[in-house]
Parts: structure tokens; sequence; C-alpha cells
């Protein structure tokens, strides 16, 4: 089917939820989309076409998508009772597998359901919808996505980079076995293609991307598989690299050459997201995370041996079917111990099709909010005690963006804490020494040190 009434000049809004593979995968739609003459916007209002790319994984995912459709609708019947430009509604993403069909029928505003393995498809899915099809793309293709996606277009010093998709750990909560399939690694040498043609545009950031990330096992150029550390320490060697980092990584996953690697390699930042989910061997056992508390902790030593400078962040969830105080007490117990940087925790939210989701052990609503606000506040105390420590460190500060004050640019540490600086001579891409001054909830402020790091 022809996509050449696409050419014309028009306009396109992303709005992605949820993790950062929804935000890799809302800039290559956008990429996909420039040579068909889409220029991205930042407002819906401004938008000839409108990309919902969602979420499936936090709790009432589904009902936000729906409000906001709601919301498009109104907008658009207005446009079309002003005689003005028409707004094309879409819905990407794991919602969008999960529910496609159902989602057309619901919505009859929307136009086009695509999950997450078919954007490639985007001009083709235009053209069938500008003749009158309402569109349902959800299937697994044979081929994957990665083998028709234009160049990456650079968007900053920093940039995301898909190495592995998918994951076949069926967590018993999870639905990204469903949404995103099986686990999928890139061959080495596509990857090391894309990094090169990113930092020649001038990123020095590479974020390794994958749902389980460190099951990555790639082929080589050698014909053998890769591991992530491999991986890295190859990246490393790439002129013009100067951070690396990696998400999401399960702990099962965290082999001898990835310790190595953080042990060994300097431009690998000494942040890791490690998600544990809970403290109780039970619940764990549960989850069918095939991993115990002990276990975790035990990744941690061994990581902090190899870079003690070495941070964490992780995931929780409260509230499983069949949690006690005594699986709740585990967890706090485990984050004391451990103590986190970072976190993200959520209420238990059943997910349709989901073993979990079926277990007549679930927790009262009112227990859940109890227990989160309890977990929440301890690592709160944690990131701000974290922060605070920074005062007095000197730490190398990549600039990415401007501030809200005049001469003033945000950076990110090495821990991805925002960083305000009166920059002077400092331009965006640069890295440079930052001495701390003051600390936030959820930044550090910082003057410019003495020598200067161009990148």
């Amino acid at each position: 089917m022809t996509t050449e009434h696409l050419t014309e000049k028009k306009t396109v809004h992303i709005k992605s939820y949820g993790c950062q593979m929804n935000a890799y995968d809302a800039t290559r739609m956008a990429d996909v989309l420039a040579p068909h003459g889409y220029e991205t916007v930042d407002s819906p209002d401004r938008a000839d076409l409108v990309i919902l790319n969602t979420c499936h994984i936090r709790e009432k995912a589904s009902e936000k998508v729906y409000s906001e459709l709601g919301r498009l609708r109104v907008a658009r019947d207005e446009r079309r009772a002003e005689g003005r430009n028409d707004l094309t509604i879409a819905v990407a993403g794991c919602v969008a597998q999960a529910e496609g069909p159902e989602m057309l029928r619901r919505a009859p505003a929307i136009d086009m359901v695509l999950g997450p393995q078919t954007y490639h498809r985007l001009p083709e899915m235009l053209a069938r919808r500008a003749s009158g099809e309402r569109v349902v793309d959800t299937d697994f293709p044979a081929d994957t996505k990665f083998e028709h996606l234009p160049k990456a277009r650079t968007r900053g010093p920093a940039a995301f980079l898909t190495v592995q998709e998918g994951c076949d750990k069926f967590c018993s909560f999870c639905v990204v076995p469903y949404t995103r399939g099986s686990e999928y690694s890139r061959p080495v040498a596509d990857i090391l293609a894309e990094a090169r043609g990113l930092l020649a545009e001038g990123v020095v950031e590479l974020s390794l991307l994958g749902q389980n990330v460190n099951a990555f096992h790639g082929e080589g150029p050698d014909g053998r598989s890769w591991s992530l550390g491999r991986l890295i320490a190859e990246l490393a060697g790439l002129e013009g690299v100067r951070r690396l980092r990696y998400t999401t990584s399960h702990p099962l996953e965290v082999d001898d050459e990835l310790i190595a690697a953080h042990r060994d390699i300097p431009a690998l930042m000494p942040y890791l997201h490690l998600p544990v989910q809970s403290g109780s061997d039970r619940i764990l056992a549960a989850m069918n995370r095939r991993h115990t508390a002990d276990h975790f902790r035990r990744v941690v030593a061994r990581l902090r041996d190899a870079q003690p400078a070495l941070a964490l962040s992780s995931d929780f969830i409260v509230g499983f079917p069949g949690e006690t105080d005594a699986d709740f007490a585990a967890t706090m117990a485990l984050v004391e111990e451990t103590g986190f940087v970072e976190a993200y925790s959520f209420k238990y939210s059943p997910r349709p099709g989901t073993p979990a989701a079926t277990s007549d052990a679930q927790v009262e609503e009112t227990v859940k909010a109890e227990r989160l606000a309890a977990l929440q506040a301890l690592l709160d105390r944690q990131r701000r005690a974290f922060n605070q420590a920074s005062v007095g460190s000197v730490q190398p500060v990549l600039f990415d963006r401007a501030g809200r004050h005049d001469g003033q640019l945000v950076g990110r540490s090495p821990y991805l804490q925002p960083v305000h600086v009166r920059a002077d001579g400092i331009a965006i891409g640069d890295i440079a020494p930052v001495a701390i001054v003051a600390a936030h909830a959820n930044s550090l402020e910082g003057r410019l040190a003495e020598a200067r790091e161009a990148a």
C-alpha cells in the first residue's frame, strides 16, 4: 500500500506512559514518521496525529488511557465543528497489545491500535486509515522491528539504546511476557552500528535498555553469544563514549562478567537499578521471582565489592496476595540493610491474565496503603540522606538542558541526580566537575569546580 500521501507536512504528538523502553519507543516512532512529513510537537492541540504510548504495568493503566481518549475525542469533535484540521488518534504500547480489539469496541474515537513490536509499520497503518479503515496491528512479526527502523535521531547528549526486549521470567504479577513477547537480543553488530551513529551526532552517554537487559545474549561478530558485560566492554571502547548505563536488570542474571565490568570499566556509571520487589522469601516464591532475599543480598555485596561507589535503586510491590505483616517487615528490613538512593514502589494491582490476579488472598486496600506509606517514608529518608551526603563532594556532571534561570544549566551526576549550576562557559553536552553546595529532596545545587572537562 502506498504511503505517498504522508509526505505532506503534518504534526504528531506522542504521549508516553511508564518505563524507559516506552520512552525509547516514542522517539523511534517519531523517527519512523519523520521521513513521511511528520514533525513532533509538544501539545496534542497542535497535532494532526496523537499517539498514546501506553504501559500496562501500573495500577489503573487502562483507565488512564480511556480518560485521555475521552479528552481527545472532545477536542476532535470541536475541531470538526469549527472546520479545522482533523485529528487521528492512535493507541500504542502494552495496553494496546493486551486489549487491542476491546479498545476499539470500547472507545470508538480510536483510529489505530498498534503493539510495541509493530510501530515500524506506522506509515502503512496511516495509509490504511486514510482509506477509512480502523486499524489494529498487534502481531508479533517474524522479523523484528529493528530490521526496519530508520537511523535514530539524537535529541541531546544522552540517548537510550535498546539491546534486548521481552522477558521469559513470567513473574506472576507481570504482563510483559504477554505484551512484549519472549526474550530477544539484538545482534552485537547492529547495536554497535546504532551506537556509532548516535556518537557521531554528539551523544556521549548511552543507556542500554531491555525488559531484562542483563539476560542479553546477542550474537557477536565472532558468531558466539555475548553477555551484557562483554557488550559493555565493547561499547566502552568506541570513540566518543563517556558514560554507559543499563536498565532494567534481574538479580538472577548478574554474572561474573557483568560484575567485572563494574570493577574495570570507568565509563560504566556506579548506579544500578536492580528490582527486588519484596524482602520475603515466601512472597518472592509466590511472585515466581526465582531468587531469594539472601541471593539479592549476595549479589549486592559482590557488586559493591567490585565497585565500592555503587549506589542502588530498586522496585517494590507491597500488598502482594498473601503478604502478611511479617512479610512486609522482611521487606522493610531488607531496605534498611541494603540502602537505596532511589526506588519505585507501588501497591499490588491485579493485571488481567496474570496468575496473581486470580489469587483468593488479595490484601485489603487500606492495608496496602498503610504499608506503601511506611515503605515510601523509609525510602525517602534514604534518598534524602544520600543527597545530603553529596554536599562537599565534587561530581562530574553531564549538562543536558537549560535551567529555569538565566545562565543556569541542569545536568546529571553519575547517580542520575539533577544538578543545578550557574554554568558560564559550559555548553549542553559538556561534562564538568561540579562542587555540590546544597542538597534538596530530589536534586542538588552546585558550582563549577576549577578544572573543567569538555565532552
